[in-house]
């Protein structure tokens, strides 16, 4: 191993025990399985369908939109893991109602969603008139596994938020006061 690779790993492990341990567990699942097919049961639809709610959410401004950050690799393991099968059932029906709804009001589907159309269907999830409504549940599920991803993921801590991992700076041969009597403060 390299000086710089175990530097790199020695902050993102100090940074991920800042965080709670589910949202490490996912983030360092979603890390290493980033390159095989997602965990989840979703649809390659509602996958579009969430990517583009994740950006719609958090978009890309002069920090990195929440797809950019990798949310939906770490939504996909925390719906595969964590999740039990009525709430994947909630978060999967509410793609799809999304899509629906999207469909019905803007005539095109959720994923090709810009400008005042995207903001108007936006705008009826966020508030609803009825929050039974299967669009309204997978939206507010959506929404905060989007907020929770982006906040907790490695990039926003460091390059958003600008938490320092490792404050200070270590000086092991520091002088150390001089103590009176035997070993006692007093």
């Amino acid at each position: 191993m390299h000086r710089r690779e175990l530097l790199r790993a020695a902050a993102t492990a100090a940074a991920l025990t800042l965080l709670p341990g589910e949202a490490h567990a996912a983030w360092m699942r979603a890390a290493n399985t980033a390159s095989r097919q997602p965990a989840t049961s979703l649809t390659a639809a509602q996958r579009a369908t969430l990517g583009a709610l994740a950006d719609a959410i958090i978009p890309r401004t002069d920090t990195p939109s929440a797809t950019e950050v990798g949310v939906l690799a770490w939504i996909d393991v925390i719906v595969a893991d964590y999740y039990t099968t009525d709430d994947r059932a909630v978060l999967m029906t509410g793609l799809d109602a999304i899509d629906a709804m999207a469909q019905q009001s803007a005539g095109a589907p959720f994923t090709a969603l810009t400008g005042a159309p995207l903001a108007s269907v936006m705008s009826a999830l966020d508030v609803p008139t009825d929050r039974t409504l299967p669009a309204v549940r997978g939206y507010q599920r959506a929404k905060g596994l989007v907020i929770h991803g982006y906040f907790t993921s490695e990039r926003v801590q460091k390059d958003v938020l600008k938490n320092e991992i490792m404050p200070g700076r270590f000086v092991g041969d520091a002088p150390m006061p001089a103590r009176n009597g035997a070993g006692r403060d007093e």
